[in-house]
């Protein structure tokens, strides 16, 4: 049974059930079997670096810009 996972930010339920059937509906139109799961994997930005930064740090520089301009 084939397993889909998705790592990313937190997401409210309504948008995690339409990332799930879109997800499900890809991987059956493809292997046309029923028994696919999906695995949600939920990261805060403190658990996330990209570019040698982590992505609450540079959210914070973002929103200092921000205020620059």
């Amino acid at each position: 049974m084939p397993t889909i996972t998705v790592e990313g930010p937190f997401l409210e339920i309504e948008k995690k059930r339409l990332l799930v059937k879109a997800l499900y509906d890809a991987a059956y139109a493809v292997y046309g079997i029923e028994h696919i799961n999906v695995l949600i994997r939920e990261n805060p930005p403190e658990n996330v670096g990209v570019h040698g930064e982590l992505l609450v740090d540079r959210k914070k520089g973002a929103s200092r810009l921000k205020k620059k301009f």
